[in-house]
Order: C-alpha cells, then structure tokens, then sequence
C-alpha cells in the first residue's frame, strides 16, 4: 500500500472480506518513542489478542515510510474499521498516526495528534 495511491490488492482484499474500508494501526512505539523490540512485541500481540476478541478480520504487516530509514513496525490491517474507530483504536494506542482506507481503496494517512 502506498498512501494516496489506488491500491488494487487491497480493494480485492475489501472485497473478499466484504467490507468497504480498512484500517492499518500499529501498537508500537507509542507517541513515536522508541520503547525496545520486547515492549513492541508485547503491545502488538496484545492488539493480535484484541483483535481476536472483537472478532475484527485482520492479517499481519509490517508499517514502513517509503524514505525515512526507520525500521518497519509491526502492524494489522484491519477490515472493516470505520474511520472514527480506527481513530480511536489509534489515539487510545497513543499512535501519532494511522492509515485509512474506504470504498476506493486509496490509503490515507489520518494525523492523531
């Protein structure tokens, strides 16, 4: 996925599931600190367990800007997740950012903070 470009795979991926729009949420490194590779397993496994109970459709990835060097973050694709949810599933992860995605399948990068 690529933000503000149409994404084919995900829109094939919205149809599949039956939904009209996704999310892509991270729970590492809240407000953009670095808390250590341990920590960061812990969270994302606690949003994997989350997930889980919510019933919330979800697969694996791995967030990464295209150009800055950081490393890539653990992350879910989320399906199904209404904008505000997805907002504040973010904000509550204490996430500076996360990544939307309705009905046309174009990514978009949603501020938080």
């Amino acid at each position: 996925m690529e933000v503000g470009n149409v994404c084919p795979a995900l829109a094939a991926l919205h149809k599949r599931h039956r939904v009209d729009c996704s999310a892509f949420v991270t729970a590492c490194n809240p407000l953009g600190e670095d808390i250590g590779e341990a920590a960061n397993a812990e969270r994302h496994a606690d949003l994997g367990r989350e997930l889980g109970h919510r019933s919330l459709a979800n697969i694996e990835g791995i967030g990464e800007h295209p150009f800055n060097g950081h490393p890539g973050e653990a992350s879910y694709l989320i399906f199904g997740l209404t904008l505000e949810a997805a907002k504040t599933l973010g904000a509550r992860l204490e996430q500076n950012a996360i990544i939307w995605s309705g009905v046309d399948a174009v990514p978009q990068l949603v501020l938080l903070r």
